[in-house]
């Protein structure tokens, strides 16, 4: 195994709430009241539609907002990973991630481990620069029982749901997360902040059609088949845990693209955030020439030197 490489679970496609739209001539993300799923190419329009996308609509005009899945494991932070996430919106590398407690930071010295204050007591983090982000791993249909769609998500009222649902179904399933029948689902709410328009979420719920006994009967049923045809969840879920274990971050830099993309939409950018200096670029000849004629024309401090630039 590559040392230093997040092994994580295969990817098939994406599920997102939104999309991106072109409006003068920027591409910006748009909230949306439904789920879309995607394949992993993208066209020259975004990302393009996978075949499930419109599988699983009732009717061809439905709204996709519940899609029927399974989880990959029996340990709910294997499948839903979620911290505090800074990325530099330059290169689009992660720059610090955290959970509150601790964190993995890229420093000039390379990567160290810290303390993590959250967003709201770190200077790094001014001017919204590190968001919750939290990454979940479903399995939808059959044909690939370890392939895997992932839903991305900064949103406080997904990760805490989803958080929650993990850990309530891994208890009263007797830790058979893995085999319970589940739905991702969508919902909406209102708040103050909101100013009454509906945001929406995703939660987990058991299977449409199913209460919870006969949700916890299935399951209970598929683990006794599983074991008898050898199959071994605990070791899969050890197989996860090393794997994710196996390298700093988590995301690869194919997706950090896109997820910057979402986290920070263009012009976006708080003045007070870092953008770039943990990874930093060389100067253009006309912005050395523009910081040469800045210093001639700023009042000097007593002393005579200037204080310098903070990145």
């Amino acid at each position: 195994m590559l040392k230093g490489l997040a092994i994580t679970p295969p990817v098939l496609g994406r599920i997102s709430i939104g999309k991106f739209i072109e409006k003068n001539g920027r591409r910006l993300p748009e909230k949306d009241d439904q789920f879309t799923i995607t394949s992993q190419v993208q066209g020259k329009d975004g990302w393009l539609l996978h075949p499930l996308n419109d599988e699983l609509r009732q009717n061809k005009d439905d709204k996709l907002r519940s899609i029927p899945v399974r989880l990959l494991f029996n340990e709910p932070e294997l499948n839903f990973r979620a911290d505090y996430t800074l990325f530099d919106r330059q290169s689009g590398r992660p720059v610090c991630v955290g959970n509150g407690e601790t964190c993995k930071r890229v420093t000039q010295d390379g990567i160290q481990s810290l303390p993590c204050p959250s967003p709201d007591a770190c200077p790094l983090a001014k001017g919204g620069a590190c968001k919750p982000y939290g990454r979940l791993n479903v399995v939808i249909g059959d044909e690939d029982p370890l392939g895997s769609f992932v839903f991305r998500t900064t949103g406080f009222n997904s990760i805490r749901t989803l958080a929650a649902r993990l850990h309530y179904f891994q208890a009263i399933s007797g830790n058979r997360l893995a085999c319970l029948p589940l739905e991702l689902r969508l919902r909406g709410k209102s708040t103050r902040q909101s100013h009454g328009t509906p945001i929406f979420y995703a939660d987990l719920t058991v299977r449409g059609g199913m209460d919870m006994a006969e949700a916890l009967v299935t399951a209970s049923e598929l683990d006794s088949r599983r074991q008898a045809a050898g199959f071994n969840q605990a070791a899969l879920d050890e197989a996860a845990r090393r794997g994710f274990g196996n390298g700093a971050f988590e995301d690869s830099e194919e997706d950090v693209s896109a997820i910057v993309e979402e986290f920070y939409p263009e012009g976006e950018t708080p003045a007070s955030a870092p953008t770039a200096s943990l990874h930093p670029t060389k100067p253009s000849l006309a912005e050395k020439l523009d910081a040469q004629a800045a210093r001639q024309n700023t009042p000097s401090d007593q002393g005579g030197r200037h204080a310098p630039a903070q990145a």
